[in-house]
């Protein structure tokens, strides 16, 4: 007689052509082990690998048909086979079945009307047997799970049921089919659960656990409906031309923007030898709802929190439920071997190695130096004991100079603050706190839907679907009068969403930049990601002073660095008090007093723009022979002012030496 194993099912994100790659990580990596927990079980083919002799296994899902599935593979229950058989073999000789719930609901539908009845009755009398005690709970679980196996079989579906294909005529072919279930002592000990994957991590622990979360949008309870109505057997209204029942009790967080959040509550519960995380690499390949929840670089900082990772990949065919052909597809397996402290830094940069480049500051400050980096560093001293960065606006220089300590200072003190929390705070809890923040004010979030999705493209951009939720969150920012890390994140947000990521506040103190066209995209976060890297491991402090005031006792040990505001320029910095005649002498009088202490300087500034020449930089320049070295760059992309292409602007770099 033809019988069912466990992998004989069409399920989404299948592990069953995995199970050598997932088994021989384990055998390379992990010692001895004596319990295996698979929290997101699916059909179970993954914990039925690991369920052998003197092995406990955990399984856990959230579906009732997948757990009916595990009470049948995996309970240690006595059940007589002989007795299914002979169930099994009459149901197949069944011959007139009248209509019922399932033949009314889902007749030439999914199934032929004539299959539909028999489903139908089949599953009535199953529970029919049961109340009578006829068969004991696990005998239940074996004919159910053979039912659901043998209804996914012969579905007229493409491996779900977010739709069925529409037919003239469905043919009669259900067979109701015995499960290959081996009657040894493997299931001894084994525990099956049916509830939140994150309710239980805080109840039990496992020497390995492996986790198989959804990836993308796609809620399996509404692809496999029509199982749960099944397994369940409550005989809900269902609705629409899918034929679903109400899903609200079984949605997963993990389809949703809350998925990273999530997933690092779930990983901080569990207590564990071992964590093995399967995600594919559907988040950079895939598009609109096959597009991942949580990136690969989230996973590793969460995992990293518990002990070292490892990231092992290999060539995989994902299903997918459109016309979308994913090229070079492949299956991550991201390992962790958990220790108690002690716990080292270790970080995969997919894109490159992010010890040995620049980093780019998230926080896009007007007159930025990043573009300008490789121009700079060549001409600063090669030794540097303490980095003092006077003007660090943004931090593109401070955080990419190498040095033993650096200050770093500006006068802006909301630039100041939300500097000091992306050093003390790592990238997830920074990301949790601005997506709280995007989903409580409705602003877009193109890194986990797209631009369709709000009926935009990069061209034109998000500012018209902002604007209103953008200046909700301007106008709380602006009544909140005490400094607090919620407004720190408040104010981030809103920088990333401005226009120009401009910092800007009128003569109340209040911000006033309109929305922008971005939001926090892909390219924010990988620079957030990298930038929170690098202040993580470098020796900054950050100042809220002026200038004067920064270092009290000056010492040779010390390199100055200075980038004020453009004496010619015409960014926001200049709109209110601005920085005048006086003020430019004052800072080079300031520079000219370092100088006289021995200690080197190098100043960033420009000598002519727009027409212009800055003759009080220039003149101080000649009457102190301070050497000037022309860079090559200009500022004809800014959106303030459009030059004329006959303008100018001659960025300069000032020292007080020669490397």
């Amino acid at each position: 007689m033809e019988k069912l194993d466990i992998n004989n099912r069409r399920y989404l994100g299948s592990k069953n052509k995995l199970l050598g790659f997932i088994e021989k990580i384990i055998e390379e990596n992990c010692s001895e082990y004596n319990s295996f927990l698979d929290i997101f079980g699916g059909t179970g083919v993954v914990a039925n690998a690991f369920n052998k002799e003197n092995k406990k296994i955990y399984i856990n899902d959230i579906l009732k048909s997948n757990y009916c599935s595990y009470k049948a593979w995996f309970s240690n229950e006595e059940f007589d086979s002989k007795k299914i058989e002979n169930i099994i073999y009459k149901y197949n000789a069944i011959d007139d079945v009248k209509d019922n719930y399932f033949s009314e609901n889902f007749g030439n539908k999914y199934f032929s009307m004539e299959d539909s009845k028999k489903i139908g009755m089949i599953r009535e009398d199953i529970e029919t047997k049961f109340k009578n005690k006829e068969i004991n709970s696990r005998e239940k679980s074996i004919l159910i799970t053979s039912l659901l196996y043998s209804v996914d079989r012969i579905a007229n579906t493409v491996g779900h049921y977010d739709a069925y294909i529409k037919k003239d005529k469905i043919n009669n072919c259900f067979k109701m089919i015995p499960l290959d279930i081996k009657e040894d002592n493997r299931n001894i000990g084994n525990e099956i659960y049916n509830m939140d994957c994150n309710e239980l991590a805080k109840k039990i622990k496992s020497d390995i656990v492996y986790i198989d979360p959804p990836y993308n949008s796609r809620q399996y309870s509404d692809a496999y409906h029509l199982l749960e109505n099944l397994a369940e057997w409550k005989k809900p209204e269902v609705f629409g031309v899918a034929r679903k029942m109400d899903r609200t009790g079984l949605k997963s967080e993990y389809c949703t923007i809350k998925a990273t959040k999530v997933f690092k509550d779930l990983v901080d519960n569990l207590e564990a030898k071992y964590i093995l995380v399967s995600y594919n690499n559907m988040g950079e390949k895939g598009v609109g709802r096959s597009q991942a929840k949580i990136s690969d670089k989230e996973i590793i900082e969460i995992l990293e929190s518990k002990g070292n990772v490892k990231v092992f990949e290999t060539n995989y065919n994902t299903f997918t439920t459109g016309k979308t052909k994913i090229e070079n597809h492949k299956e991550r397996i991201f390992f962790c071997e958990v220790k108690n402290k002690n716990i080292k830094k270790f970080f995969i940069d997919t894109d490159s190695s992010n010890s040995l480049n620049n980093v780019k500051s998230p926080i896009n400050y007007t007159g930025g130096k990043y573009k300008l980096l490789n121009q700079i560093e060549p001409f600063f001293p090669e030794d540097i004991d303490t980095f003092v960065d006077i003007f660090c606006g943004g931090f593109n220089v401070g955080a990419n100079i190498k040095a033993k300590k650096i200050i770093a200072n500006d006068n802006q003190e909301n630039l100041v603050r939300i500097l000091e929390l992306m050093k003390n705070n790592s990238y997830i809890n920074i990301i949790d706190n601005i997506e709280n923040i995007i989903e409580k004010y409705g602003l877009s979030n193109t890194y986990r839907n797209g631009y369709k999705y709000y009926n935009a493209n990069s061209g034109s951009g998000l500012g018209k679907y902002n604007k209103t939720q953008f200046g909700q969150l301007r106008k709380d920012y602006n009544c909140i009068k005490e400094d607090s890390k919620i407004k720190d994140y408040m104010f981030l947000t809103l920088l990333i969403y401005s226009f120009n990521n401009q910092i800007r506040f009128n003569k109340k103190g209040e911000f006033n930049s309109p929305v922008g066209k971005r939001d926090f995209n892909n390219a924010v976060r990988k620079n957030l990601l990298h930038f929170n890297e690098r202040l993580a491991n470098i020796n900054v402090d950050f100042i809220n002073k002026d200038y004067k005031d920064v270092v009290k006792d000056i010492n040779n040990k010390m390199f100055f660095y200075f980038d004020p505001p453009y004496y010619l320029g015409e960014a926001t910095y200049n709109e209110n008090s601005g920085w005048n005649g006086e003020k430019e002498i004052e800072l080079l009088d300031f520079i000219k007093e370092i100088d006289s202490k021995g200690n080197k300087f190098a100043l960033s500034n420009v000598l002519e723009h727009r027409g212009m020449k800055n003759d009080i930089l220039i003149d101080w320049c000649e009457k102190n022979n301070f050497i000037i070295h022309n860079l090559d760059y200009n500022y004809n992309n800014s959106n303030y002012h459009k030059l004329n292409k006959n303008d100018s602007t001659k960025e300069v770099l000032i020292t007080n030496y020669r490397r």
